[in-house]
């Protein structure tokens, strides 16, 4: 049931060399002319080139970005670890609370 289907290869899995034919007397051999290659096409979309200002903008920008996302996920980690103080001082208070009514 758990047992992985290995296909088979129906190829050989061998180095095959191909053997020269040598063509018979009085045929005449027929190269094929390549196929001339065509131009690259033209981009329509205009070329960004980045200028000196440009590009401190890019780089503040993305720094920017950066530790606005930073801080957005330490204020969540923050968040997270009170919640958890918060809840275990709570259960410590409860277990107490129990603790006391059972000795009474």
């Amino acid at each position: 049931m758990l047992r992985p289907k290995i296909p088979t290869n129906p190829t050989p899995t061998g180095v095959t060399i191909p053997l020269p034919v040598e063509p018979a007397a009085g045929v005449v051999q027929h190269t094929p002319t390549p196929a001339p290659v065509p131009a690259a096409p033209v981009s329509a979309r205009p070329v960004v080139q980045l200028t000196p200002g440009a590009l401190i903008a890019l780089v503040g920008g993305g720094t920017a970005v950066v530790l606005v996302v930073g801080a957005v996920l330490v204020s969540m980690l923050l968040a997270v670890a009170v919640t958890a103080a918060s809840v275990a001082v709570c259960a410590v208070v409860l277990r107490s609370m129990v603790n006391g009514q059972r000795q009474r």
